[in-house]
């Protein structure tokens, strides 16, 4: 049975730094890709960042320069590393994979995505 569950959510103040985690396991697949997601109250779920299996990375351009998204070496856990937050961050967060991926198609959307974490909350106050 294939598990997501993300970590690390919480609330910050806007300029600072919190650090997501995102568990997988149950997965067989060598090749994959794996995305974060946000949702704020009345939005869409929108794409954050994505990596491939290979190490490739996808971001979408709000969130370029200010979130980074990696895995460990095992690749059994997946990061977001975000700073300067601002309160418009504040969304649950969202880890997702998609197995048997050859790339990570760009722009990053939900329907990619097969399997889903159950989320994490971010608020970030002003």
């Amino acid at each position: 049975q294939v598990h997501l569950v993300e970590s690390g959510g919480g609330s910050v103040q806007a300029g600072g730094s919190l650090r997501l985690s995102c568990a997988a396991s149950g997965f067989t697949s060598s090749t994959y890709c794996m995305g974060w997601f946000r949702q704020a109250p009345g939005n869409e779920r929108e794409g954050v960042a994505s990596i491939h299996s290979d190490g490739s990375t996808n971001y979408a351009d709000s969130m370029k320069g200010r979130f980074t998204i990696s895995q460990d070496n095992a690749k059994t856990t997946l990061y977001l590393q975000m700073k300067d937050l601002k309160p418009e961050d504040t969304a649950m967060y969202y880890c997702a994979r998609r197995s048997w991926a050859t790339e990570c198609t760009y722009p990053i959307q939900r329907y990619h995505y097969k399997y889903w974490g159950q989320g994490t909350q971010v608020t970030v106050s002003s």
